[in-house]
């Protein structure tokens, strides 16, 4: 199938140029290119164009949730007749085990999963192995180990009407696919049986079940129906079900693990005996029998996965299979805000190698937990993927490896520091990408708006706080919002404070808030219920608030990480959205980083009114709906309805059931949260009032 991108747009601005260099680029084979593209110049929709010119599979990966839903919901609107799929993290909660020598303190594995996000995984999986028009959005999770897509795809039952299997041989199988038979509550990843019907919930589906009926031995029909009401709502003639976890394993795997686990087992605990380490020793042999007895009754044991390299049948210390390995060979890798994204990727195999030494240090693991692991970088960059980098500020790697090693890639670590950036070429140069040393940087800094960068002014910091009073002021007498950064939590708190004793309407924003209730920040600064949002460094990538016009950095001489020369310019990129943007830094002294913002501002803002001259375009600002408040289930009409009969409640649970289905569907993940508790609490018998609880958190003192 071929990717259909559905737009009422066509590419403005300097994007036609930019989806002709990429598109030729990765055409002619190169391995590295970067989109160098300025707030709100539409790189989504450069991309989307891409992958519709290049027609092969793509991973798309940020560095958070947040952007990879924001990123999910783009491309489904672009691609609503393709496979548009979310893979993420599907911990809502997760505490990873963990041992303190220090104080002896031992803490055990905890985690909360989200179903919903559970279902998209699989379903992430499934599509990748049976169709090609296959777009899946991805945090870096996508990283960690999965099952081989060998045994996912061995696991795999393919059924036909009319085709002979017995109830009970399919019944064996459905449990060795992790189905669990539940007569009474009927959810994803469970089965039921009632005499020759066997009723199936795939777990990669989101509101389908399949009825299959039996004559004898043969399969006499197969039908998708509504698990909620039971109503039929069309019949098949081939069914393909497939796992209902990600880590499965065939049964014959499992025994060889069992056996390779109990050799290793027989090795560590003989080797710190050898080392006097009684204690240890006793304490991995019980944990791993017990893990084994229940691996050999039950078909898991909790932290299955610290067995993965027995269960896949790896060597010690080879790679563990990931998300890449279910990719097609042609698939391309986009990374999004890859200034963040690439160091994310690069961090996370040493912090997980580092708690995991200690487990297996003092006996709580074997040693081959220690390749139960996310991909190092090096791994990472080996898969041989095509890979396309997306940010405003580029950092090293992308500008070194998109000008040189587009056959392999160079760490920017390992060689020479950069002084400068190079010099990315100009839209106008021709690209051809067959001749060597050819730079692959492609600029989009022309927006289909035409707005230009905002303003950039310095001003001195003995009056920063004064002068940022006055600035707000007169945003709120033009119904505009404003963002003010501070360098601490202690300093953005008190300064809200201040700020509100002379008038102002303002709240903060940090990461001591839960993702509710920044949510919730966010919209109510959008609906205008407050004017003013201070902040440190969740102000920056990916916020798109059109309606602020004003952006204030406070102390911006303090050099460092808060203050860098990327930092500086994400978070001026937060008034790019508005046709009065301006941008105010506050310092004594042009540090390096004030330097070049000052001059990559400068350098867009006059190109930028050139090309609008030449094209006759009048800048307009940006306008998207406000997201629908997520307090609206606790404090709008829906908490006044009460059931008062057990049909008025079904009628009432069948009614949040369809609103929490359209809540994940649009990735509003924490309304659907919300509906869930509703729903389950009128299971329960109580009324929603009864369930109703405030989300709004005092300050800590």
């Amino acid at each position: 199938m071929s990717f259909e991108l559905c737009s009422d747009y066509q590419p403005q601005g300097d994007q036609a140029q930019a989806i002709d260099k990429l598109t030729r680029s990765l055409a002619a084979g190169n391995r590295h290119q970067t989109l160098l593209g300025v707030t709100g110049s539409g790189k989504t929709f450069t991309t989307a164009n891409v992958i519709q010119a290049l027609n092969r599979p793509t991973l798309i990966m940020s560095h958070n949730k947040t952007l990879a839903a924001q990123l999910y919901s783009e491309f489904k609107q672009f691609f609503p007749n393709n496979a548009v799929e979310y893979f993420v993290s599907y911990f809502d909660y997760y505490q990873p085990e963990a041992y303190i020598p220090r104080s002896d303190t031992y803490i055990e594995k905890d985690s909360s999963i989200n179903e919903e996000i559970e279902r998209l995984r699989l379903s992430t999986t499934s599509s990748l192995l049976t169709r090609r028009d296959v777009i899946v959005v991805a945090s870096v999770s996508c990283i960690y180990g999965l099952a081989s897509p060998e045994d996912f795809l061995e696991m795999i039952v393919t059924l036909k009407q009319g085709g002979l299997i017995s109830r009970d041989e399919l019944l064996k199988k459905l449990v060795t696919m992790l189905y669990e038979r539940n007569e009474i509550e009927f959810s994803r990843g469970t089965f039921r049986v009632r005499g020759d019907v066997v009723e199936i919930y795939p777990a990669q589906e989101e509101d389908l079940a399949m009825r299959l009926e039996f004559f004898g031995d043969e399969l006499e029909r197969i039908s998708a129906f509504d698990p909620l009401t039971g109503a039929a709502k069309y019949q098949l003639t081939h069914l393909t079900l497939f796992p209902a976890k990600q880590f499965v394993t065939p049964h014959l795997k499992m025994q060889k693990a069992m056996q390779g686990i109990q050799v290793e087992l027989k090795e560590r605990v003989a080797w710190l005996e050898s080392q006097g380490k009684y204690i240890e020793a006793q304490r991995v042999k019980m944990r791993t029998e017990y893990d084994l007895e229940m691996m050999q009754e039950m078909g898991f044991c909790n932290g299955i996965e610290n067995y993965s390299r027995h269960l896949t049948g790896r060597e010690a210390g080879s790679r563990p299979y990931t998300l890449m390995d279910f990719l097609p060979a042609d698939a391309m890798i986009v990374i999004d805000e890859s200034h963040a994204t690439l160091p994310q990727i690069g961090g996370m195999y040493a912090g997980d190698r580092a708690r995991k030494m200690t487990l297996v240090e003092y006996g709580f693991r074997l040693p081959s937990a220690l390749d139960n692991r996310p991909l190092s970088f090096d791994e990472f960059m080996a898969t041989g993927k095509q890979h396309l980098y997306i940010s405003a500020t580029p950092g090293p790697f992308e500008f070194r490896n998109s000008f040189v090693g587009n056959q392999s890639y160079i760490d920017p670590k390992k060689t020479m520091p950069l002084l400068e950036h190079p010099k990315p070429n100009k839209a106008t140069e021709p690209l051809d990408p067959t001749h060597e040393g050819t730079p692959l940087i492609v600029e989009q800094i022309m927006r289909p708006t035409g707005l230009l960068d905002p303003r950039i002014t310095v001003r001195p910091l003995a009056s920063q706080i004064d002068e940022t009073i006055e600035l707000c002021r007169t945003r709120v007498e033009k119904g505009e919002r404003t963002l003010v950064t501070t360098l601490t939590k202690r300093t953005a708190e008190d300064l809200s404070d201040y700020l509100k004793e002379v008038g102002l309407k303002v709240s903060y924003l940090h990461s001591d808030i839960d993702t509710i209730e920044r949510v919730e920040i966010l919209r109510a600064l959008r609906e205008g219920e407050f004017d003013v949002l201070v902040g440190i460094n969740l102000l920056r990538e990916g916020l798109d608030l059109p309606e602020v016009s004003l952006v204030c950095i406070l102390d911006a001489d303090k050099e460092g990480f808060l203050r860098s020369r990327t930092s500086l310019i994400q978070t001026a990129g937060r008034a790019a959205r508005h046709i009065h943007g301006e941008v105010f830094l506050f310092a004594d002294t042009i540090t390096e980083s004030i330097r070049e913002l000052l001059r990559i501002t400068e350098d867009r803002r006059r190109r930028q009114m050139d090309y609008n001259r030449k094209h006759n375009i009048t800048p307009a600002g940006v306008s998207r709906p406000v997201q629908k408040s997520l307090r609206v289930i606790l404090e709008g009409d829906e908490q006044n309805l009460i059931a008062e009969t057990p049909l008025d409640r079904v009628t009432l649970i069948r009614e949040l059931h369809e609103s929490m289905s359209e809540a994940s569907r649009k990735m509003e993940y924490e309304r659907a949260a919300l509906l869930r508790d509703q729903i389950e609490a009128l299971k329960k018998g109580e009324t929603l009032k009864q369930i109703s609880r405030p989300y709004k958190k005092k300050r800590k003192k």
